[in-house]
């Protein structure tokens, strides 16, 4: 099966999907979009309101950003893939539960497998979660990258966060402009060199969370 073909046959499963209460009330799921074959992956939270109406991801207000923050480092979401850690919209945009963002795992986890993304970009502290530990802060972290289970893993606030609070949104650029293009220069020499391996699952001995020189 092909990577199209897998993404599609994961984009059917979420617009069926009934494995948390999520799928109520909401018009579509939104599995996510982009470039089957992208070096760049990026994790958001979860659609919201525009999102669930149109089956896009980051089509509303913070979409708009992302996309301002792609066109800053010379990217657009063509050249990207884009996703959630949920796939249906929560009631009233509250943050997503534990059982939820445990019952899209395997959807978000078939599509980094089938992807194979050099470089992971998460946005906001939920998508953070996946693959960092609990104690850590998005706030101590953002914009600094980590050798995380065989890839480069960016932290980054989720662009919501400019929207809600003004004073962050040159932070955000910032460490687009300053973080994404490094931690991409660094997966692509440490592929090169055959050092950057990206097992399916990650093993129960694997060391914590190596920040990278680079940074």
């Amino acid at each position: 099966m092909t990577t199209e073909e897998t993404l599609a046959e994961i984009a059917t499963e979420v617009e069926a999907c009934t494995k948390c209460d999520l799928c109520k009330n909401t018009l579509h799921g939104v599995p996510g979009e982009g470039n089957p074959e992208a070096e760049l992956f990026f994790i958001g939270e979860a659609p919201g309101a525009v999102e669930d109406r149109r089956g896009r991801p980051f089509v509303g207000p913070a979409g708009h950003l992302l996309d301002e923050l792609l066109a800053l480092i010379g990217l657009d979401r063509r050249s990207v893939f884009i996703t959630n850690v949920v796939k249906h919209r929560p009631p009233d945009n509250r943050d997503p539960l534990p059982e939820e963002i445990s019952a899209c795992s395997d959807y978000l986890t078939r599509q980094i497998a089938a992807i194979n993304p050099k470089v992971i970009v998460t946005l906001g502290r939920y998508s953070m979660a996946r693959f960092f530990p609990p104690t850590v802060k998005i706030s101590s972290i953002h914009g600094q990258a980590r050798k995380i289970d065989g890839r480069i893993v960016v932290a980054m606030f989720h662009p919501a966060a400019a929207l809600h609070r003004a004073e962050l949104r040159k932070t955000i650029e910032e460490d687009f402009k300053r973080a994404i293009p490094a931690a991409l220069a660094e997966a692509r020499r440490l592929a090169a060199e055959g050092k950057l391996s990206q097992p399916m699952e990650k093993p129960k001995d694997e060391p914590p969370p190596q920040q990278l020189t680079l940074f």
